[in-house]
Formats: C-alpha cells, structure tokens, sequence
C-alpha cells in the first residue's frame, strides 16, 4: 500500500515507518522537527531509517508541518495515498496546561487539515490517527473500555484528542471518509521521548539526581511497548471489515505499579535510585489499564511484550544512546 505518515520522525512514528517498510509498503513521511524537545533525537531516528531503507526505493521523506494546509496538500499529492497515518501532534500532558495554544495549533487545526486533505483526495483514504488513553479523565471504571463516556477531560491535551474523535466522527459521516481512531497507553520503549516518565527517570538515575514520583507512588499504568505498538497501529492500516468509524484501545492489558517500572529501570542502569515522593499532579490520573478486547477481535492483535522484558529493552538503547550522544558532545566541545 501507499501509506502517508504524519509524525515519521517521532516516537512511535519512527517504529511504525519501520515497522510498515518492513512489511513492504511503500511510505511517505511528513515531520516538522519541532523542538518540543532536542531535535537532534528526530534527526537521529530518522537518519536511521533513511540509512536502512533509502536503498529499497519505497521511503520519501518530507519536511513539513500539518498545520501548513499548501504543504500537507503537496504531501498527499506526491504520495497519492491509500491511508494515512497521523501521529503528528503536540504530545505531553503537562505541557499543555503551560502551553495550550501549542495544542489546539497542532492537535486540532493540524487534525482539520489532515481532514480535509483526505476528504479532497481522488481515491478517500483510510484515515489511522492517535488519539489517547487520556480521554477517559478520572475515570475510576477499570478497565478502560470503548463504550465508556469519555465527556470529562481532566487536561488539554486530553480534551483535543476528545475534539479529534468527534472532528473524525463529523467527517465519516459528512464524507464518506473511514477513520479509525487508536487510543494509545502508556508508550514506551527505545527511541522514546525525554519528555516520558521512564526516560526522565533514567536521566536523573544515571545522573544522581532525585527522581520525582508523583501521587507518591501510588499510581498504575498499562505500560504498552512500542513495538506492539506499531504492530497493532499496522494492523488497522490493513484490516478488512471495519465499520466507517472506528475507535480501539491499543495498550498492554495489564496495568502495572509505577514502583515495579522503577524497580526494573534501577536493577537494568545498576543504581540505588534516591525517590522524592510527590503529591498527585494537575492533569494526572492515578491509573489505566486498556481493554483490548475490541481491538484483539477485529485484528488478532495480542501483545507480546510483558514490563519485565522491554524495560531491559529501553535500557539497553539509552545506555548506548547516551554514551553515543556524550561522545558527539565531547567532539564539539
């Protein structure tokens, strides 16, 4: 398939493009490399996917931002796609209580655009997006399924992915355009943003610092690894029989103790963590945990990647990485 990835050079994007290339498809990627934070780390995921796949003829990579309609226009021409991906987007929770015309910029003007791009495209692709767990606010009702009421945000961030499954509803049913929205939890593994708990935990772990633990401790995650990920956001680039629009949550299924993630983290980097116990954060919520059944039954996606297996993963890359990153540093100096 021709795919269009927005976001390319981020996160889970880098993984899903690999991911996809893999697998054959030819892609498209669009990133703007902002600097929400070091864009060396964009460049550096990218600079290794063009390294790996530039040779198979099937990656184009262009530099541009969502929210620049002439620019996403000229991306869906060049790649005339059969679906695409957004994962462009302004990430992080807090954040956005410090920053929130950021986030309605690129999380909702940004997403009309890709709307609106797919809505004039000669052949309506398939359009996958992020949305977030974060959706479902305080809510206490565990495990987080599709049909529960999702009206009470509890940040910003939260509140535009909100607007980015209504916006996506507006459009299946105005246009004709299929969407199928994906509810990520907890996201990690390597290559991850410094700005997600398990790389700012091994910073200030490697580096001697206190590391900040909020609701002191108390809080539950579906930590979901990256790589199962990518594989159940592929998954839904080519599943057959969805209905015109979609929303599934994609995580691990299984909620673990943020003290166990630091637990793992500390024994993988071999330091004796100093742990500053803090209260509950504005915009936080004490616990997540996905019900994938939805998603397993229209896809077969099944996670494969238990906390006790792909934290060493992490460590292994930012160990290497960071050594990596200190040696270019050296040579500049």
């Amino acid at each position: 398939m021709r795919i269009l990835v927005t976001g390319s050079a981020g996160f889970i994007g880098f993984h899903l493009t690999a991911r996809l290339l893999e697998e054959g498809h030819e892609v498209t990627g669009l990133d703007n490399f902002n600097a929400y934070y070091d864009v060396r780390l964009k460049r550096d995921r990218q600079a290794v996917l063009t390294g790996t796949y530039a040779g198979t003829g099937r990656l184009r990579v262009f530099e541009g931002d969502i929210c620049d309609l002439a620019v996403l226009r000229d991306a869906f021409e060049r790649c005339r796609p059969e679906c695409v991906v957004n994962l462009a987007a302004q990430p992080g929770m807090r954040d956005s209580l410090q920053n929130p015309f950021s986030y309605r910029k690129s999380n909702v003007d940004g997403f009309l655009n890709v709307l609106e791009c797919c809505r004039y495209a000669a052949n309506k692709p398939r359009l996958v997006y992020a949305s977030s767990s974060s959706v479902y606010g305080g809510s206490t009702e565990l495990p987080f399924s599709e049909d529960q009421a999702v009206d009470h945000p509890v940040s910003l961030y939260a509140a535009t992915k909100k607007a980015n499954e209504l916006m996506a509803h507006v459009y299946t049913h105005l246009y004709g355009i299929q969407t199928v929205g994906l509810r990520f939890f907890t996201v990690y593994g390597p290559w991850s943003r410094p700005d997600m708990a398990m790389y700012l935990f091994a910073e200030a772990m490697t580096r001697g610092r206190p590391v900040r633990v909020f609701n002191r401790g108390e809080m539950r995650r579906d930590f979901t690894y990256v790589d199962d990920i990518a594989d159940g956001v592929t998954r839904c680039v080519a599943a057959t029989g969805f209905e015109p629009f979609e929303i599934f949550n994609i995580g691990n299924n299984r909620p673990e103790r943020l003290m166990d993630m630091i637990g793992l983290l500390a024994d993988g980097l071999r330091v004796t963590p100093e742990l500053e116990f803090l209260p509950m954060q504005d915009g936080d919520v004490p616990a997540t945990w996905a019900n994938i059944d939805k998603l397993r039954a229209k896809t077969g996606y099944r996670p494969t990647t238990p906390l006790s297996v792909g934290v060493p993963k992490f460590v292994a890359w930012y160990r290497e990485y960071a050594e990596n990153r200190k040696r270019a540093d050296g040579l500049r100096e």
